[in-house]
């Protein structure tokens, strides 16, 4: 008898992970080489622009979203697409030509996907000043009305080549991160049947002479109603507008100096990280409206915590089945199926991590002893400290993501390590044993993520290279500042 027959025999409460072992849906199924299948496949259709287009022309679509326009008073839109290095690029045109737009879409540099960024010497990443132009075509079912000025509204866009391109022309834009993580989720439905739902803790610092909290020594700010009181007028707007975007505002807390945290229900990963990308947007409304700073930078302060965006993942079957639960079970736990997930996360921490910890700021939080930031690749029971934490049954905590996080890549790498940890049966130590280091610099994550095939595998060839290009450059620039500390440490050392 095998090792998977015996798991079988054991598997009478979780019905959806038997079932795909019985079916032998499982052995093999890490998707490194299925996914690559099928994005070569996908990333080289032709078609792939003329069928978005025919979609978006199809009479009920067309006729829905002019109504919705015109029913708002939008007279101006957005069209944006997010960037690799979490950033939104977008164009602004006039709402009465979104018919037009349905069809033709927006053109934008090739390095707008990621950021217009120049490397040390100058050069743009991602394709020269003589790089073609992408086309950035609406998806209608996103258009949503900016609820600070009804006549702006934004509507998000799918990159691809331009028809016009020889060769290429027609196919999806390798290097769009939102468009690539819808692909990979629908692989993982179509292999093991299930689906990934997250809910996001985005942490952030405001800072003005209007929200000065009151800080006793050796004492925390957080949770401190005079403290929420400061933060009320902005806390207020912020709910305002992100209900008005259909987000499910659910609670939110003053956690340190100028820190809040403001979170909404969980939902599928792709509602997830869109409502992500739009809050960064919604907070930077608020704090021009009221004259102060919103900061998504991962460690502004050494002494209190860091930003983190805590991903707290489930894997759901068609039938509404949260297969990280046990039924009957009420002590806090986690399935097998959910074991072997937190497995593969695990075993794919290290080189991850130049993804939920993307800029040189980031590994700050990891030098700072005593503020909740995980160093190694463990796993507990309500553990704080821990890299995945089972706060609740039915979820896992992943805790290393930062507030600079692009959500589509950060979800992409989870779905990929699940894949792997669920298809090859990983399991991981037992709770609260301490795992694998973590890089605790940006260079290191760079050799991390560099040295896990199976990550790199997971993400289409062109964007895994430009990503490594971009934080390669951001690491040399950071190696070759001379900063304020090193002046205070070496300016009169010798003699």
């Amino acid at each position: 008898m095998s090792i998977t027959d015996n798991i079988v025999q054991n598997l009478d409460g979780e019905p959806h992970l038997k079932k795909l072992i019985e079916d032998a849906g499982l052995k093999g199924s890490n998707l490194t080489d299925t996914y690559h299948e099928a994005v070569d496949e996908a990333l080289g259709d032709n078609d792939a622009l003329g069928r978005h287009i025919e979609a978006n022309l199809q009479d009920d679509t067309v006729e829905q979203v002019k109504e919705a326009i015109e029913r708002s008073g939008v007279k101006y839109l957005y069209y944006m697409i997010p960037t690799l290095g979490s950033r939104t690029v977008a164009k602004m045109v006039p709402a009465k030509h979104i018919v037009r737009n349905l069809e033709k879409g927006i053109s934008f540099h090739r390095t707008a996907l990621s950021d217009l960024q120049t490397d040390i010497f100058g050069n743009l990443i991602g394709g020269g000043v003589e790089a073609k132009e992408f086309v950035g075509i609406p998806q209608p079912e996103t258009f949503q009305q900016l609820p600070w000025d009804g006549e702006v509204g934004r509507i998000f866009c799918a990159a691809y080549e331009p028809t016009h391109l020889p060769e290429v022309g027609g196919r999806p834009n390798a290097v769009d991160s939102r468009a690539n993580m819808q692909r990979t989720h629908q692989l993982f439905k179509d292999v093991f049947g299930l689906t990934m739902k997250s809910g996001t803790e985005p942490e952030m610092v405001w800072a003005g002479k209007s929200i000065e909290p009151n800080l006793i020594p050796g004492h925390s700010p957080a949770y401190q109603v005079e403290n929420l009181e400061v933060m009320r007028p902005i806390f207020k707007r912020l709910e305002e507008y992100c209900e008005a975007l259909d987000f499910d505002m659910i609670e939110g807390d003053y956690e340190d100096k100028g820190q809040i945290e403001l979170n909404w229900n969980f939902d599928e990963i792709e509602r997830t990280a869109d409502r992500l990308v739009t809050y960064r947007q919604v907070c930077s409304q608020v704090a021009r409206e009221f004259d102060v700073e919103a900061s998504f930078m991962p460690k502004p302060y050494l002494g209190s915590m860091g930003n983190g965006c805590h991903h707290n993942i489930s894997l759901w079957t068609e039938d509404g089945t949260n297969t990280f639960i046990l039924p009957g079970v009420s002590e806090l736990h986690m399935s097998q199926l959910g074991r072997w997930a937190i497995g593969g996360i695990l075993k794919h921490a290290p080189g991850m991590m130049l993804v939920m910890a993307s800029t040189v700021n980031s590994y700050k939080r990891f030098w700072d002893p005593g503020q909740f930031a995980p160093a190694r690749a463990n796993w507990g029971l309500d553990d704080r400290g821990s890299l995945v934490r089972i706060s609740a049954n039915g979820r896992a905590e992943v805790r290393v993501p930062d507030s600079a996080v692009n959500p589509y890549l950060s979800h992409a790498l989870l779905i990929a390590a699940i894949a792997d940890g669920i298809g090859n049966q990983i399991e991981p130590p037992k709770a609260g044993e301490a795992g694998e280091a973590l890089p605790l610099s940006l260079g290191e994550a760079i050799d991390a993520f560099r040295a896990d095939d199976y990550l790199q595998r997971a993400l289409p060839d062109k964007l895994a290279e430009i990503y490594l290009e971009m934080k390669a450059d951001e690491w040399a620039r950071y190696s070759g500042a001379v900063t304020q500390w090193e002046f205070d440490q070496y300016w009169q050392a010798i003699p």
